[in-house]
């Protein structure tokens, strides 16, 4: 229960952003200089990969379950925790002297994924009620906008600094947010009692692990390889057995009957899609417009070109967070989901048919980011106004894991078609990237349409008085029915 000495929540919510804000960025920093890190290391492609992979791989993993630990032994002690691995990641890949520890320092940084979920839970703990919607919305958006902004900021902070800033920045900036967030953010007085089980952690962890190393490797290994159809096959049964072991835990630690509530499986169904195509565009729009012109299509850019005219894009995005909250609250978080998956499948439509010019990549950038962004900065809400306040953490915790599982599947999808059309200069040919920005405007616009799947948000006083039901009925060891 809230109390007049408790921090005010303006500076609190003022912490969790820089928080997110930094976990956002350091997802797409390291994309745009893989290759600068490739030839400092003197390593190969398929290593220097792993700088992504391993970060993928470690952020699917720990994301969900230190939302589940916040939930059960306290948000502001897993904040402090996330935001601590996140400067320990970023301390020990300044001071990497082999591409190895690099990759170590990547993992570490994946583990600090829980600042999301754990956001999440502290806006609605200690934000009123009015301000919640808004609030989560503008947090989610966050994301969109620091992958974005970290991609825009990578080449000139490389260029000018050397690549080694681009973690020595994040590690100042966490540093300062996980002090700020021991000594201001006040602990959360809602939990959820028991123990964290540890099988459906480890068989969770171990389906994704399956999962996502598949899904990054097929393009390099090929799809029918033994070693892919293996890994896919062993995530698809240790999926099965997981659900299993959920259904049959007392105190689980993915409530799949939460997982089967129609206003989180289709937010959930939409951030699938919406990751696959965010990821995806962002992966490989750099790589577009720096091919030299000589191949026939592209700019040349360079690093920090090519992040110049992805710039529109972030921006967009950031204005999405900001206005998204009176505009649901005049037409439905539902009906901005919709629109946005509509608006952005325009813009990456538009970018197979308009891309010889500087302009349209800038217009056609802000266009996808207005899209994206408008999804992002309303499926937050959403997630929250569908589960109870002690689930909280552990539904949004899923909710951005799936977000990046779709993220893994565009990016390999992406990398297939666009590497199965090479060509004669050394370059994919350009109509492997139209097919896949197609492609994506495909997936967006069936992600809008999936949008008309997600049910109205309740009102959060009806929420808070199932809550109250839910916890007298418990108390009295009498079971609720539906």
């Amino acid at each position: 229960m809230k109390t007049a000495n408790r921090t005010p929540y303006q500076l609190t919510f003022g912490i969790l952003s820089v928080a997110v804000a930094s976990f956002a960025l350091m997802q797409s920093m390291t994309v745009p200089v893989l290759s600068t890190i490739e030839t400092e290391f003197k390593t190969d492609q398929a290593t220097v990969t792993w700088v992504l992979t391993a970060y993928l791989l470690s952020a699917s993993v720990f994301t969900p379950i230190i939302g589940r630990l916040g939930d059960t032994y306290g948000k502001h002690r897993m904040l402090v925790i996330s935001m601590v691995f996140l400067s320990l990641g970023s301390l020990t890949a300044a001071l990497a002297p082999t591409i190895g520890i690099l990759i170590a320092g990547r993992v570490l940084t994946g583990v600090g994924g829980g600042v999301l979920p754990i956001a999440f839970g502290i806006i609605r703990d200690e934000l009123p009620s009015h301000r919640v919607a808004g609030a989560a919305g503008f947090v989610s958006s966050l994301m969109a906008v620091g992958f974005g902004a970290g991609i825009v900021i990578a080449g000139p902070i490389a260029e000018g600094l050397g690549f080694r800033w681009l973690f020595w920045i994040p590690f100042i900036v966490t540093v300062a947010a996980a002090i700020a967030a021991w000594l201001f953010v006040p602990e959360s007085p809602v939990r959820t009692p028991g123990r964290v089980p540890m099988l459906p952690a480890v068989l969770m962890a171990s389906w994704l692990v399956a999962l996502l190393l598949g899904l990054s490797q097929a393009p390099k290994w090929g799809w029918t390889s033994p070693e892919i159809l293996g890994l896919i096959t062993a995530a698809a049964i240790l999926l099965v057995v997981w659900v299993w072991v959920e259904n049959h835990e007392t105190v689980p630690l993915i409530d799949m009957r939460m997982m089967r509530l129609k206003g989180v499986w289709t937010a959930n169904l939409v951030a699938l899609l919406v990751g696959f195509c965010m990821y995806a565009m962002f992966g490989f729009l750099p790589q577009f417009l720096q091919t030299p012109e000589s191949a026939g299509y592209g700019f040349g850019a360079s690093t920090a070109e090519s992040g110049y005219l992805i710039l529109p894009n972030a921006i967009a995005s950031f204005i999405c967070g900001i206005a998204a909250a009176p505009i649901t609250q005049r037409v439905g978080a539902k009906a901005v989901v919709v629109v946005g998956g509509i608006v952005g499948s325009a813009g990456l439509g538009a970018m197979v048919f308009a891309h010889d010019q500087h302009w349209q990549i800038l217009v056609i950038n802000g266009v996808v980011g207005f899209g994206i962004g408008f999804v992002f900065s309303s499926l937050a809400p959403l997630i929250l106004a569908a589960v109870p306040a002690h689930q909280s953490g552990a539904a949004s915790g899923m909710n951005a894991n799936i977000r990046t599982i779709g993220g893994s599947i565009g990016t390999a999808v992406m990398s297939t078609i666009v590497t199965s059309h090479a060509g004669s200069t050394g370059f994919p040919e350009e109509s492997g990237y139209l097919t896949g920005f197609a492609m994506l405007a495909v997936v967006m616009l069936v992600a809008g349409l999936a949008g008309l799947l997600i049910p109205a948000a309740r009102r959060r006083v009806d929420i808070e008085t199932e809550e109250l039901e839910a916890r007298s009925a418990a108390e009295r060891r009498v079971p609720v029915t539906a």
